[in-house]
């Protein structure tokens, strides 16, 4: 039996060995450099590499900020999970941020920091590392480096290491883990982001969705207004039942009807409702299909792609002659997004590459659309959005006055029955003054007057 000096120094024999081969093998990498055939490198460094491997008891990860144009999930959850919890660890350096609508402060690790968390009974060490990337002296479209070396100052990825042993702790359950939180967080910071396009791919940066419209203050006929909560309920519930049919967890939705009759405000409803992130995609903005069918690629899970007035954007010819002639886009230059490439984006194999999206377009004129666009499967649900009728009246006159009722109600809604109004019109009439009395027989008069025109 050993005694405790002879393991010490037994221990110590080791790591002094241990030191002594990585040392001797820095010295042998050098002479090789100088003196062997460049033939002979790999052999030498892959040799040298199995007995660095050999020694170290510690393996590390790298997760990057990017895959290719799109956001490493990975990273974000992890930027999201240990900002969370960096606070209560032994980090030395933090950013800090918030937005209006934010409703804690949003903290992250600072520039090449590191922190140490446990997961069971695992040591975990992170470091973010941040690496300043020179300006790139020209872009070129399909080149994904140039692209990302002339969009971002800086490269960013994680490194986390831990003992060998814990490999598949690591990878089957802490990282799904941190993932599991980090939607967690998400989803109680109540924040939604609008995202656009920038040279043909979704940008890097994006935007708080200010917009305060929910289902409870949105002015829309109360019965079709339960039909697509109902609607947009079963379809964020409907995971399984979407893999149990063979169809794509997706769902497709057409606006449509006069201007002012509340389309964007639905669109900010249901987002703020489901709680994703919009993605505003303008054709007109889009070179080709191929950039098309991108940027259904890189566009989340969980998220809401809108591409309002469909049929003004551009000129999207019927599928029999956009292969002799080439579109016109509003601006007169040729753009290569065709009908085809529309629908495949949509409805094709490459919109199965996703889970839980919502697609939605919106349009003034639905009998301008082509036929394709419009048959089942692709907008699972058109919905007409038409002028005011009592119900939305009713709700407008809740939220900018206040009131349920009113001596002078019986008279305007006799008038809206009559009268072709929209809900804009109607709010635009309300917002005249806060008095109820006043701004009521203001919009008895308009309504009364624009009676008169349409005789």
């Amino acid at each position: 039996m050993l005694s405790w000096h002879q393991k010490m120094s037994n221990a110590k024999a080791v790591l002094s060995t241990a030191a002594s081969l990585v040392a001797s093998a820095m010295l042998v990498k050098s002479i090789a450099n100088d003196f062997l055939p460049a033939e002979f490198h790999d052999s030498l460094y892959s040799g040298l590499r199995c007995v660095s491997h050999y020694l170290t008891s510690q393996l590390t990860v790298v997760i990057e900020e990017f895959q290719g144009f799109s956001i490493n999930q990975v990273f974000e959850a992890a930027d999201l999970y240990l900002g969370n919890k960096s606070t209560n660890t032994s980090a030395q350096r933090f950013r800090v941020g918030k937005t209006e609508k934010d409703k804690t402060l949003g903290i992250t690790l600072d520039r090449n920091e590191e922190m140490v968390d446990a997961f069971e009974d695992a040591t975990l060490k992170w470091r973010l590392v941040c690496t300043q990337v020179p300006p790139a002296v020209e872009y070129r479209s399909q080149n994904l480096g140039d692209y990302n070396s002339t969009l971002r100052s800086e490269v960013r990825h994680y490194e986390l290491t831990f003992r060998k042993k814990h490999k598949d702790l690591v990878l089957n359950l802490y990282l799904p883990h941190i993932l599991e939180k980090a939607e967690a967080i998400k989803v109680e910071s109540n924040v939604v982001k609008l995202h656009t396009v920038m040279h043909s791919r979704w940008s890097n940066k994006s935007a708080v969705l200010k917009h305060p419209m929910t289902f409870k203050t949105l002015a829309l006929d109360s019965e079709l207004k339960k039909t697509i909560m109902e609607d947009v309920d079963n379809f964020l519930n409907g995971k399984e039942y979407y893999r149990r049919i063979g169809k794509a967890w997706k769902r497709g939705y057409l606006l449509h009807g006069p201007p002012g009759t509340g389309k964007s405000s639905l669109i900010a409803a249901m987002a703020n409702h489901l709680k994703f992130d919009i993605y505003d995609l303008d054709l007109t903005n889009i070179q080709s299909n191929s950039d098309l069918r991108y940027l259904l690629l890189t566009m989340p899970s969980r998220s809401m792609l809108v591409i309002e007035d469909i049929d003004c954007s551009i000129k999207l010819q019927n599928r029999e002659t956009e292969d002799a002639t080439p579109n016109q886009g509003d601006r007169g230059d040729n753009n290569k997004v065709t009908l085809s490439g529309l629908l495949n984006f949509i409805d094709g194999l490459w919109s199965c590459c996703g889970e839980e999206r919502i697609i939605v377009f919106t349009t003034n004129h639905k009998d301008k659309l082509d036929p394709a666009l419009l048959r089942p499967g692709r907008m699972d649900m058109h919905i007409h959005m038409s002028y005011c009728n009592n119900s939305v009246f009713k709700q407008l006159a809740f939220n900018y006055l206040g009131i349920n009722h009113h001596h002078l109600f019986e008279q305007i809604e006799g008038l809206i029955v009559e009268v072709n109004v929209t809900p804009a019109e109607i709010a635009g009439e309300l917002m005249k003054s806060m008095h109820a009395e006043v701004s009521l027989q203001g919009l008895l008069k308009f309504l009364r007057a624009k009676m008169t025109q349409q005789d």
